[in-house]
């Protein structure tokens, strides 16, 4: 039927296909005036015209000033308006929550770390994760029913089948099968749960390294080593969530880890986690290893190697290079990616020394030799991309001007 929302060709959907359009050009490039959005949209003055009074109108865009320096009078400048909407993101540790609240052009209009030490029941998580984010909401200024979507970001990820979270036995508390019927029940808002390695593919291909590429890999290490995988533009989460999850991976040097989720550990974590860094650094004759949490001290001794060109500091990188590069080779052997993204403060401290070794050894080990970089996000990087995939549905949802 004619004028039906949603109908292709009809004159309200082109008319929202033209709103969305002008949205993403505002929030790339930031204020504009009308003649600069008819220019970039094709669109006629009369059109453009038309199309600012409807989004002002609903709310969507508002004039923020106007344009200096210019011939001719002064013309009216548009941005999207950032109250139109707010996301949150929580990103979940066993040490800590922290939580962001983000307006719709992505600036984070608040923040808060809610320390959570100790072992947890389903009902201090709850009130854990509302404590958290409502003083994330509090610092932004505004109420819990403001948020119009929420993204969790915990490591492992929640089986579709049965609720409960997997590959995690490190985060106390997020094992009860009622836990998201209780997460819902409490929060007013959408929620969405997704692995915190994840978010940070998200977060890089959004905003760092891989933006413009559509096959990749990031390996991730902190206090757990991991991976994401995107092919074709999308996240591979696998049967039941656990694409990924590398560090139960087999690999040549280390001994079969049996029953790997009791364990919470396989080959490649044993081989090339953060724990193994200061053990190496020892063996090597690396009389200062630094003391405190294995992710710690293996980003001190790792950004310490990368300043030596000789020494045991040296071998230090070179041999965990190597160990790297030996689960890389089996990821890029079945995967092929276009490129790898090292992230996480232990690979990030290693910096560009470590990804040239890397690089290197990958080329000699691997039949496919993707690129490897290192990751730009550096600051929050989970949350960071669970703000990100919690904009990218609010978004779409918000910008829909055919309904």
């Amino acid at each position: 039927m004619a004028g039906t929302a949603g109908t292709p060709g009809t004159p309200r959907v082109l008319r929202a296909m033209n709103d969305r359009a002008a949205l993403d050009l505002l929030l790339e490039h930031g204020p504009l005036s009308r003649t600069r959005i008819g220019k970039l949209t094709g669109l006629s003055k009369p059109t453009a015209s038309q199309l600012l009074a409807r989004l002002e109108a609903a709310g969507l865009v508002r004039v923020t000033g106007t344009s200096e320096g210019r011939p001719g009078p002064n013309a009216q400048l548009y941005a999207v308006n950032p109250t139109a909407a707010y996301t949150a993101g929580l990103d979940v540790t066993p040490h800590r929550i922290r939580a962001a609240v983000a307006d719709i052009t992505g600036r984070t209009v608040g923040e808060y770390e809610l320390p959570t030490p100790g072992r947890r029941s389903a009902h201090p998580v709850v009130r854990q994760v509302t404590d958290a984010l409502d003083s994330a909401v509090k610092s932004a200024g505004l109420a819990r029913d403001d948020v119009h979507r929420l993204v969790i970001g915990t490591p492992g990820a929640f089986d579709p089948g049965t609720g409960r979270l997997r590959y995690a036995s490190h985060l106390p508390g997020w094992h009860s099968p009622a836990l998201l019927d209780d997460l819902a029940a409490a929060l007013p808002m959408p929620v969405e749960y997704e692995n915190d390695v994840n978010l940070v593919a998200l977060a890089e291909q959004r905003l760092g390294a891989a933006r413009g590429h559509s096959d990749f890999v990031l390996l991730w290490n902190e206090e757990g080593l991991g991976a994401a995988l995107v092919l074709g533009g999308r996240l591979h989460r696998g049967w039941t969530g656990g694409a990924g999850e590398v560090g139960f991976l087999p690999v040549p040097g280390t001994p079969l880890v049996r029953q790997v989720t009791k364990a919470n550990s396989g080959g490649y974590q044993e081989l090339a986690g953060s724990q193994a860094v200061p053990k190496l650094a020892r063996e090597l004759g690396i009389e200062d290893v630094p003391p405190g949490p294995y992710a710690e001290a293996a980003a001190e001794l790792l950004a310490r190697a990368a300043d030596h060109v000789s020494g045991p500091h040296r071998e230090l990188l070179a041999a965990y290079a190597t160990r790297l590069a030996t689960g890389l080779a089996s990821l890029a052997s079945v995967l092929d990616p276009e490129l790898v993204v090292l992230s996480g403060s232990v690979l990030t401290a290693g910096g560009e020394v470590l990804r040239a070794l890397v690089q290197a050894e990958l080329e000699e080990l691997a039949a496919a030799r993707p690129r490897i970089v290192v990751g730009d996000v550096r600051e929050h990087p989970v949350l960071r991309g669970a703000l990100e995939s919690a904009l990218a549905t609010t978004r779409d949802e918000v910008f829909d001007t055919s309904r």
